[in-house]
């Protein structure tokens, strides 16, 4: 069986490199083409250019390259055209990846399975129906989508979240890092963007806490690209802050040592909750956006724990309401109470498919028998 695979960023290839693998185990014979990085290329995918051309966020970094990437689309697409895979499997990156499929589909019969579906709960139901036209299939990380998915015409199966596969620290690892008195974890946000707007209000939350919990520890992780932002913001904050690097080996303990974690919305608060620690969520973007998103929002919560809980017991402060005040008297609540909260993260975690097969290998199995019911069909419509 020949595979042609996309991934256009880093968390793509990870679900890439977890499904290939899969794909291998239940198909020996299995070969890929496509693009992805390093870890895809660690499963045996010679990539066709490099993936980092692909990973480019927010309209202005776009508009330069727009050119570039518009000559990669149509440059992948008639390489699977040419190839003819026996799939196309597609993984996030919707702008690059549904550009791909729908001119795979409109020259040829090609199988397409593209894996994350979009939030069409949240925002812009519309999507669905258009992505219907050239995706036959989608790979779901959340229990609640598939009908979203399959109403709008498509197979759709649950596959598993990813983070119940990553590793979490064990209680003698948080122990070994010597820390007493109250661990509270910060995490402001993956982006610059994103730590510019909210680090003061998080400062002015942590000053407030740190006077109600005087032997309070104050921890930050964080991600590429924003550790030197994140060191220069936290030198006007009322208490020290420990930074940690990207990549530092103690990440995992800190996570389950934090007794509580304030953090910006995002997937985050899914790797707080595999560690058990409770949480509060704040997040705020530029006034324009925050107008759009509220007006198209059909949620009520944008808090992954709270959505796939069914619960609303993780308080958040979004928009307008990210305030330093009721978010650091929010910590101090969940910390006095957090029993409501770790019920919920445990109902999360189970449902999201912890300690059942590995969502790699559970996306592999998906696409096997979807494709051989599409096989069986076509061959059962070709002799009638």
């Amino acid at each position: 069986m020949r595979v042609f695979v996309i991934a256009g960023e880093a968390s793509g290839d990870k679900l890439g490199s977890a499904l290939m693998a899969g794909l291998r185990q239940l198909c020996p014979e299995v070969a890929f083409d496509g693009v992805g990085g390093p870890l895809m290329q660690a499963e045996g995918l010679v990539s066709r250019f490099p993936m980092d051309e692909l990973s480019v966020m927010g309209l202005a970094e776009i508009l330069p390259k727009y050119r570039a990437l518009k000559a990669r689309i149509r440059q992948t697409a008639e390489a699977i055209i040419e190839t003819r895979p026996d799939i196309l499997i597609t993984i996030d990156s919707p702008d690059f990846c549904l550009r791909v499929a729908r001119l795979v589909k409109a020259a040829s019969d090609i199988r397409t399975v593209h894996y994350v579906a979009p939030t069409v709960w949240a925002w812009r139901p519309g999507r669905a129906a258009k992505m219907a036209q050239h995706i036959d299939h989608v790979l779901a990380l959340f229990p609640f989508e598939p009908p979203y998915m399959q109403a709008a015409g498509m197979d759709c199966d649950f596959v598993g979240h990813p983070v119940v596969a990553e590793p979490v620290a064990s209680d003698d690892d948080a122990a070994a890092l010597g820390v007493d008195g109250t661990v509270v974890m910060v995490l402001p946000g993956s982006r610059k963007g994103e730590v510019s707007r909210l680090a003061d209000r998080f400062g002015e939350a942590v000053g407030r806490i740190v006077a109600a919990v005087p032997d309070a520890t104050f921890v930050i992780p964080t991600t590429q690209g924003v550790f030197d932002l994140v060191c220069d913001k936290v030198k006007d904050w009322p208490v020290p802050v420990t930074v940690l690097e990207p990549g530092v080996p103690s990440r995992p303990a800190w996570f389950k040592r934090a007794e509580v974690a304030l953090a910006a919305s995002g997937t985050v608060s899914l790797e707080l909750a595999a560690n058990g620690t409770p949480m509060v969520i704040a997040y705020d973007m530029a006034w324009l956006s925050r107008i759009i998103i509220r007006r198209m929002l059909l949620v009520d919560t944008v808090t992954l724990v709270n959505l796939v809980s069914e619960t609303r017991v993780v308080p958040e402060f979004i928009g307008k309401n990210c305030e330093s005040g009721p978010i650091a008297e929010a910590v101090l609540q969940v910390l006095k109470d957090p029993g409501a909260q770790r019920d919920a993260m445990a109902l999360t975690m189970e449902r999201l498919g912890q300690g059942g097969e590995p969502p790699g290998l559970r996306a592999a199995r998906a696409v096997l028998d979807r494709l051989e019911h599409a096989t069986v069909k076509n061959d059962q419509a070709e002799g009638e």
